[in-house]
């Protein structure tokens, strides 16, 4: 579903993929957050960070409208996105790069679509108008999820970081909104 065409209520909750739901991120969920991050930061694939930051630095980095969490049925926090500006100049006040995890034992199961779907809407309906990300070539799975909703690449950027001694390329994509002009 993340092709879609029609805008719909923005603000509502995204369900439907196995149960799941896609409320805002409070505070609390920061513990299971944090756990998934590390997951992902474990994988080597998911970033160049080595270890999840704390509390106070992730926050103050992401912007707050847009944190979402996906929870099962039971309330189980599956999997998280936010967004970071990617400049402080006013020009590029509708431009955010995103960040998408999804816990191991909830990968491949649609919880990413859901997070992805939900901050597609989110974003559009504050003005975003443009959405991106950097992902490591071999994170085909992040690639394809991206590519299902909407996002194109861009190009590679080769050899732009050291992760674990070795250089490492990025895919560069993005998402442009078709909503606003």
């Amino acid at each position: 579903m993340c092709r879609y065409r029609a805008v719909r209520q923005t603000q509502r909750m995204s369900e439907g993929h196995l149960g799941v739901r896609v409320p805002a991120m409070v505070p609390e969920d920061w513990p299971a957050v944090r756990a998934i991050y590390e997951a992902g930061i474990a994988t080597g694939d998911a970033t160049f960070e080595v270890e999840a930051p704390e509390w106070e630095e992730w926050d103050a980095a992401h912007l707050r409208e847009h944190r979402l969490v996906a929870r099962d049925v039971h309330g189980k926090v599956l999997g998280w996105t936010a967004v970071v500006p990617v400049s402080s100049r006013r020009v590029y006040a509708g431009v955010v790069a995103s960040s998408v995890y999804v816990s191991p034992e909830a990968q491949g199961k649609g919880v990413g679509k859901a997070l992805l779907e939900a901050l597609v809407r989110q974003t559009e309906a504050s003005g975003i108008w443009t959405i991106e990300t950097g992902v490591f070539p071999e994170n085909k799975a992040s690639l394809a999820l991206h590519e299902a909703c909407g996002f194109r690449i861009l190009g590679i950027r080769e050899r732009i970081g050291q992760h674990h001694g070795l250089w490492r390329d990025v895919v560069y994509v993005e998402r442009r909104s078709p909503l606003i002009e």
